[in-house]
């Protein structure tokens, strides 16, 4: 998806001269209308759509999707208080989490859901919980797809979940507690294949055959999203429609309505936002060298690439307004682009650039190759690209802001910006200042 298809060129301008770069800038029609699709998920008796805050824990996001009558996955407690300080009701958070936080008594206790995901943790819920609590486990089903192998959070050499085989002592561990296990989780990975996907939920709906008094079983997230057009994305409606049929066999064997639950995070925010940078430099290593653009942005913005080779498509916006390096904004006709630079033959001369970030380490690289972080993959971008212009990075909504090298070489965190339906952009999270990055430094006395 083009950047421009969120964040035109004159607008980029304006909030690039309000706010500064770099900056992230979210598209609320965009997030209103990924949730639209979320909730139209198919289901057979009923359906609860939960957004995995970690993709994008702003407090603006998270009220937006409380409005439109999504629920929320939480991976740690301070993602809960978070949620809770957002104004999300408490019972509508489940919480998955590697490490039970250290006030998971009073959590309980304020009506948030909790998955034990190991059994050590249903040992300890089981000792915090009444006698007849209900209780949800997270199961790691055997199988697993990510994106990469660093997102593949099911088989054998993922920890998260309680391995399959363990149900036994699932049932022991409960029944010893007293506990009553009325929701099942399972959760693969984020980016995994949707033929996995679907192959995966069989398996969990299976495992509910375990667990006579489960009454919801949540699959989880994880849906693909195309952020170039080398990718495929996933179609709801296309891997939904088979597992509803599957929900309605086992009502049909077993008499039990299972109620679905299905926690998307990159699906709801990824191509929803961009990182709007500036180009800082323009420089070569000569002849039979590379061509480079850095820009003031890197890592601390968006780790993705440096971390898995993610691709995310790149477009630039003159700084100027009009005609310049291929891109046409036609302010009349409602701020559509009309044309769009960027790639070859579109919009005049291009050139092969490879764009880095702005932190001292070669692996703070955006043009890498597809799954391979250290391997330079030239753009092709505008040649009279200069320094002052802009760059939009798109499919920057997931895994961005909340997923960064915070303050490395002392970089501040940089702000968030909220375009509303109306086009006016809003400010909804602040450009961190350098007396914050060191307002918890302590100077020992001497």
């Amino acid at each position: 998806m083009k950047p421009t298809s969120i964040l035109v060129p004159t607008l980029a301008r304006q909030i690039a001269a309000v706010f500064g770069t770099p900056a992230h800038v979210y598209s609320q029609a965009a997030l209103e209308r990924q949730a639209a699709a979320a909730l139209a998920f198919p289901n057979a008796f009923g359906l609860t759509v939960r957004f995995a805050m970690k993709a994008l824990p702003n407090a603006a996001v998270l009220q937006l999707f409380r409005r439109m009558g999504l629920h929320f996955d939480a991976s740690s407690g301070f993602e809960a208080r978070r949620a809770i300080r957002a104004g999300v009701l408490p019972c509508e958070i489940s919480l998955s989490t590697q490490e039970l936080p250290a006030d998971i008594a009073e959590l309980l206790g304020a009506g948030v859901t909790v998955n034990a995901c190991s059994l050590s943790q249903l040992e300890t819920l089981g000792g915090l919980l009444p006698a007849g609590a209900e209780i949800g486990v997270r199961v790691n089903p055997g199988r697993g797809s990510g994106g990469t192998g660093k997102t593949n959070v099911g088989g054998p050499d993922a920890s998260f979940g309680i391995w399959h085989e363990r149900i036994p002592e699932i049932l022991a561990v409960a029944t010893r507690c007293g506990l009553r296990v009325t929701r099942l989780h399972t959760h693969i990975g984020s980016g995994s294949d949707p033929q996995v996907w679907q192959q995966v939920s069989a398996l969990s709906l299976g495992l509910t055959r375990h667990f006579p008094e489960v009454v919801t079983l949540n699959l989880g997230g994880g849906y693909k999203v195309a952020r170039v057009e080398s990718e495929k994305g996933t179609d709801l409606q296309a891997v939904g429609a088979p597992v509803k049929e599957a929900f309605e066999r086992l009502a049909g064997e077993t008499g039990r309505q299972l109620r679905l639950e299905i926690e998307p995070g990159t699906f709801l925010t990824a191509n929803c936002g961009v990182l709007l940078a500036r180009v800082q430099d323009v420089c070569d290593t000569g002849e039979n060298g590379r061509r480079f653009l850095k820009l003031d942005t890197g890592m601390t913005e968006l780790l993705r690439p440096s971390l898995y080779g993610a691709q995310h498509p790149m477009e630039i916006v003159a700084a100027d307004d009009g005609v310049a390096n291929g891109v046409v904004s036609d302010v009349a006709n409602g701020g559509v682009v009309s044309g769009v630079g960027g790639g070859a033959g579109e919009g005049g001369a291009t050139a092969d650039f490879v764009l880095v970030g702005h932190c001292c380490e070669s692996g703070d690289l955006f043009s890498c190759a597809p799954g391979e972080p250290e391997t330079l993959a030239p753009r092709a971008l505008p040649a009279a690209t200069r320094r002052g212009d802009l760059c939009l990075i798109g499919g920057a909504g997931a895994y961005c802001a909340s997923m960064s090298a915070k303050n490395y070489n002392s970089f501040p965190e940089a702000p968030e910006i909220l375009v509303g339906v109306d086009g006016c952009p809003r400010l909804v999270r602040r450009r961190q200042t350098l007396e914050q990055i060191l307002q918890n430094e302590v100077l020992p006395e001497d």
